[in-house]
């Protein structure tokens, strides 16, 4: 069973804020699930447990502080932000009363957000996993080690941040200007390309399960 991060579900239909809070939640180390209506949402709950919904009101076809009462009154629990322009002082009284835990008014400042919800969290006692799993590759984040059937594998720290950015984005196609800014390093395209090589090497030395396969025109990915 792989480890996961912290699951936020976000639902908000305008798209744009939906891919930006989609962006900085996942680089923040969340995994984040995006709807742009309540459709399917319910259905997702009942298979998954995410430690956190963010939620805007005024949504396609029903209220979004009434749809989080429908699921309280179903016995839903999981914490609520709502992320709306609904910013009266009733509204916000409303979207407390309907379940809310929090409550963040549009236009809205991006790092209040991640501070907010990391608050929520901690308050809720959600605590991040400190251990990635992807197949037989384990990551141990706090130690900042990987294990493979049991025997350790030394990385440089590099090459540490791009096992963990792949393994966050399994089966994603990662483009190399968005994994020289998740591994923080100033240094060019062909740095990542050498960096990638050589971490593909250590964890794959006979080149026989192709974790890391290239992507024309975009990049890289971890199947």
């Amino acid at each position: 069973m792989q480890n996961l991060n912290i699951e936020i579900v976000i639902i908000e239909d305008e798209k744009d804020i939906l891919e930006l809070l989609e962006y900085h939640l996942s680089k923040n180390g969340y995994e984040v699930t995006g709807f742009l209506s309540t459709d399917n949402v319910e259905q997702f709950l009942e298979e998954e447990q995410p430690s956190l919904l963010i939620v805007d009101r005024n949504l396609p076809g029903v209220e979004g502080s009434e749809f989080i009462q429908c699921l309280r009154d179903k016995g839903h629990n999981t914490p609520v932000i709502f992320l709306t322009a609904k910013d009266s002082d009733s509204d916000i009284d409303e979207g407390f009363m309907c379940g809310a835990d929090d409550y963040i008014t549009k236009p809205f400042r991006l790092q209040e957000v991640l501070f907010r919800v990391q608050a929520l969290l901690k308050r809720t006692g959600a605590t991040r996993q400190t251990k990635l799993k992807h197949r037989d590759l384990l990551l141990d984040i706090d130690a900042r080690l990987l294990t493979i059937n049991g025997e350790h594998i030394k990385l440089t720290n590099m090459e540490f941040n791009l096992l963990h950015t792949f393994i966050r984005n399994v089966n994603k196609p990662l483009q190399r200007e968005f994994l020289l800014e998740e591994v923080s390093e100033e240094s060019q395209g062909k740095t990542i390309n050498v960096a990638i090589n050589r971490l593909k090497n250590k964890i794959d030395p006979d080149g026989t399960k192709n974790y890391i396969s290239s992507v024309w025109g975009i990049g890289y990915k971890l199947s």
